[in-house]
Formats: structure tokens, C-alpha cells, sequence
């Protein structure tokens, strides 16, 4: 898959994963770049700029370009451990690479132990993904689920507490319960999460909000739910 932007390609070759062919506008000046690829005896190739912008659809690639390895997902049960207090976020049909890059970005900042989406009517981990991720998207495990349901009793299961997001409750995020696994479940940009996942959750919160404007990007409310989630 093609990858670009010079954070996402440096975390890819801290990550070692495999990348097939790197390619740097043929103006590329960056001195530091260039000496982080000779230290770790990466090739490149040079490229019109025109071509770049082409292979990447116009984005802002940066002048770095890399055909790598597609981004792996992980199952459930390898990441669950009940030896330890974990987090996790279930993303219920999140639709904007944006938004899920924004967030991978949080949630490797906060060390959150995975993200869980469904196979269906989810953006995938793609180029966008990644740029915007700034490179996080290395770090963060994702797992795919056949149903967002399903996972939610096999999490419970596993004694984590499943935590939705709805503005009319009357808890906070505060009473988030910190001493156990959780799992915060974040919805759909335009829907929110959906009803029969809401009636599964053990718990929901809200984030409070005083101003006029009700209503958060998922990427900002995923954010604070995430730092609330920290012990």
C-alpha cells in the first residue's frame, strides 16, 4: 500500500515493516531525513514532484512516498489480559479516515492497549489513516470484530467494563471506573453509537459541555475520554 509524509515513513522504518520501494521528490532538501535514511541504509528512488502528487492523489505527502507493507489487525483475544488494568476504545462506524488518524494519534499518546472496529461500515487503516496518525498508527494495535455486540459480551466476559458515551445521563466522565479493564464505546460522526450497543454498555457518561454549540468532534470527545480514562 502507498504511505507518505515523513513521520509516517520514519515510524514505519522504526517499526520495521517492510517497505518495498521509498520514493523522494527529486527537490527533496531535507538534510536530517536524508541522514536518518543513510543511518538506517534505506534506498530511495527520486521522483518529479508531479509524480508523487500523483501517486498519493494530491495529498501533502511532503516529498517522502513508500510503498510498504499493509497495516496489520489483531484479534481480540490476543491483546485481553486479565492480569492487568486495561483500556479500550470501540469505534462504532467511524466513517472519517480524519477523525480515525486524530484518534490513533491520542491513543498512542495515552498507551491505550487497542482499538476495536467492525469489519463493516468502518473507514480501514489506509494512507490517510496513517498521515494524519502521524505515524501512531504503528504503535496502536486494532482489532477487527464480526459484531460490535458480539465483542462487547466477550469483553465482559473478560470482566472489562463496557463504557458508552450519551449527553443524557447524568454521570460524567469523572465516574469513569478507573480500578477496572474498560472499554469506551464512541459512535458514528453523524448517529452516535447505536441503540443496541448503548443497552449494552454497563455504564454511559457524559462529557459536560457549557457553551451553546452541544456537540464535540468524535476525535476531540474521544480524546478527553481517553485522558479520563488514565489512572
Amino acid at each position: 500500500m502507498i504511505v507518505y509524509g515523513k513521520n509516517v515513513v520514519k515510524e514505519a522504518i522504526f517499526s520495521n515493516r517492510p517497505i518495498y520501494k521509498l520514493y523522494l521528490d527529486d527537490k527533496f532538501a531535507d538534510h536530517h531525513f536524508l541522514a536518518f535514511l543513510k543511518d538506517k541504509k534505506i534506498a530511495y528512488v527520486t521522483e518529479p514532484k508531479g509524480v508523487l502528487n500523483q501517486m498519493t492523489e494530491n495529498a501533502v505527502h511532503q516529498g517522502v512516498v513508500a510503498d510498504v507493507k499493509p497495516y496489520d489487525y489483531y484479534d481480540l483475544e490476543d491483546i485481553l489480559n486479565s492480569e492487568k488494568v486495561q483500556r479500550f476504545l470501540i469505534l462504532d462506524g467511524i466513517e472519517d479516515p480524519h477523525n480515525l488518524g486524530a484518534i490513533m494519534r491520542t491513543a498512542e499518546a495515552t498507551k491505550l492497549d487497542a482499538i476495536l472496529m467492525s469489519k463493516k461500515g468502518q473507514v480501514p487503516l489506509n494512507a490517510t489513516v496513517a498521515k494524519v496518525s502521524s505515524g501512531a498508527i504503528e504503535h496502536v494495535p486494532v482489532c477487527l470484530v464480526s459484531n460490535i455486540n458480539q465483542a462487547i459480551l466477550n469483553l465482559k466476559k473478560a470482566n472489562v467494563w463496557v463504557i458508552g458515551t450519551d449527553g443524557n445521563t447524568d454521570k460524567t466522565l469523572g465516574d469513569l471506573p478507573k480500578e477496572h479493564s474498560i472499554a469506551i464505546v464512541l459512535g458514528n460522526e453523524g448517529e452516535g453509537i447505536r441503540p443496541l450497543v448503548k443497552q449494552n454498555c454497563d455504564m454511559l457518561v457524559k462529557i459536560p459541555m457549557y457553551g451553546r454549540i452541544n456537540s464535540l468532534n468524535v476525535s476531540v470527545a474521544a480524546a478527553l475520554m481517553m485522558y479520563a480514562a488514565l489512572k
